[in-house]
């Protein structure tokens, strides 16, 4: 068994080590590619992930050390336990992955697994259903953006979180063993559970001003990180699609099983990078059925570059990266079945437009647009907060009267 982990982990660095020299190569003979691909990388993540993603990180760090997480947890427990079987602190990353997209799930339960607000194993089934892509990406840039018709938005956003929430029911039942009694102490009200939150940040010891520089710090250093890895895999992509060798590779096989190169072209970028995929899949000139499973395939599957992204927070600690990785190929898989069967029963009937508006996402930096987004993107990290607290509150006081009729 030992033997064979060895030469998995040599093959997979030989691999990493392959794809590193074509990228020096590429990089030497067509510069000017690379540098194409390297500013196409920056301008998604200045433009997008940076105002998008920062106000969500900031603001949640502030949150996991203030002990709102906790807090929440407690309060959630009846809800999540019985249903996903992980504790009420769960809640927390699978809504604001939901809300914000990649790698915000991935990046929030690695942070509650460091500060032991959850055991190994319910981080282990917490990761394979709290990563998700965003609403803005799939409704904006994908149905509209790309495809250029909003009225296929449901055939996107439902199959996505759809397949993440049946993942997930299917993980907590796989393991009923570990599930415990759900319902709160009666005697506890929200006043001393409020009370509790407030002494455990007490005995940290941590002031708001240490707090609140940690948390940008932590924050920056994930932002930067991601930024780094979208450009990486920008230039890879570039060079990689390139070369005539892949070119020839994807003619054949578009021959072979009578294919639009285009769409052959999107499903294999977005194996590797999600948003250029998409763009390719929308383009293609084939049925518009096709796009749809291809499309809700990439989103779901998310593509080696966030699988990169949501690696380098997973391996701070002892999760395991590869039962995250298996669960957004099923992802991928589910969110297709459920774009067919959705397309099947309410889609049949539907017209593509002759023209579809394509917008060159990206194409430059705009600091009002900039602005407008983090402004944006932090209002809703706020309202999401305020809204996980009183659906809490509510929950918890339902779960009440249910401990006294039992």
């Amino acid at each position: 068994m030992g033997a064979k982990t060895e030469d998995t982990k040599l093959f997979t660095k030989l691999i990493f080590l392959l794809i590193i020299i074509i990228l020096l190569i590429g990089v030497i003979l067509n510069p000017t590619l690379s540098l194409q691909g390297a500013k196409d990388g920056i301008l998604i993540w200045i433009n997008i992930l940076l105002p998008s993603l920062l106000p969500f990180f900031i603001i949640s760090e502030m949150l996991i050390g203030l002990g709102f997480v906790d807090f929440i947890g407690k309060l959630l427990k009846p809800l999540m336990k019985p249903i996903f079987n992980v504790p009420g602190e769960g809640a927390f990353p699978l809504t604001m992955a939901m809300l914000s997209g990649y790698p915000v799930g991935a990046k929030l339960t690695s942070r509650l697994r460091e500060n032991r607000l959850i055991t190994k194993e319910e981080g282990n089934r917490l990761i394979c259903f709290s990563s998700t892509s965003g609403p803005l990406f799939m409704l904006g840039a994908v149905s509209i953006g790309m495809l250029g018709d909003s009225s296929l938005i449901p055939l996107i956003i439902l199959p996505h979180y759809l397949s993440i929430l049946i993942i997930g029911l299917f993980i907590g039942s796989s393991n009923l063993k570990d599930k415990e009694e759900t319902f709160l102490n009666e005697n506890e009200n929200l006043i001393q559970e409020l009370q509790k939150t407030y002494l455990t940040w007490i005995k940290r010891k941590k002031s708001i001003g240490s707090l609140i520089t940690n948390s940008v710090k932590e924050s920056m250093d994930s932002i930067l990180i991601i930024g780094g890895l979208v450009i990486f895999y920008s230039v890879l992509v570039e060079i990689l699609f390139n070369l005539n060798l892949i070119y020839n590779i994807i003619i054949k096989i578009s021959n072979f099983f009578s294919t639009d190169i285009q769409f052959l072209k999107g499903v294999i970028v977005g194996f590797i990078e999600m948003t250029t995929g998409c763009k390719n899949i929308a383009e293609a000139n084939i049925n518009i059925l096709y796009k749809i499973l291809a499309i809700n395939f990439v989103i779901g599957w998310s593509g080696i570059s966030v699988h990169s992204q949501a690696l380098s927070f997973i391996n701070n600690t002892d999760l395991n990266g590869k039962l995250y990785i298996a669960s957004k190929f099923f992802h991928g898989l589910l969110s297709a079945i459920l774009g067919f069967v959705l397309y099947t029963f309410k889609f049949s009937d539907y017209i593509q437009p002759a023209f579809s508006n394509n917008i060159q996402l990206y194409s430059e930096f705009h600091l009002f647009n900039w602005i407008s987004l983090v402004l944006k993107s932090t209002k809703l990290v706020l309202m999401l907060n305020l809204y996980i607290l009183l659906v809490s509150i509510f929950i918890y006081l339902l779960s009440k009267p249910s401990k006294a009729k039992s």
